[in-house]
């Protein structure tokens, strides 16, 4: 009988816990808490956001330039193995 009205009682509490967080959960303190950290939020997201797009930029920027390395690296290869083909020849 002792752990029957024990369990009766944490059930209870438990209830009375559960509708007093929910109250507290829906209130307009915790709703104004709540928008102030989506905002909050969205402002991280956007400053993340910009620095990925910078990062973004800077690996096109690089790519780019590495293309261009190897272009003119290739140009020169070419032009090397031109002389000496017409040297031989």
């Amino acid at each position: 009988m002792k752990k029957y009205c024990k369990d009766i009682a944490l059930f209870v509490g438990g209830a009375l816990f559960g509708s007093a967080g929910i109250k507290l959960l829906s209130s307009k303190d915790a709703k104004n808490v709540y928008t102030h950290a989506t905002a909050a939020a969205l402002r991280v997201k956007e400053s993340v956001m910009t620095t990925v797009n910078t990062v973004q930029e800077n690996a096109a920027d690089i790519l780019a330039s590495a293309q261009d390395i190897n272009q003119a690296r290739t140009a020169q290869e070419e032009a090397v193995a031109d002389t000496a083909a017409e040297t031989q020849g």
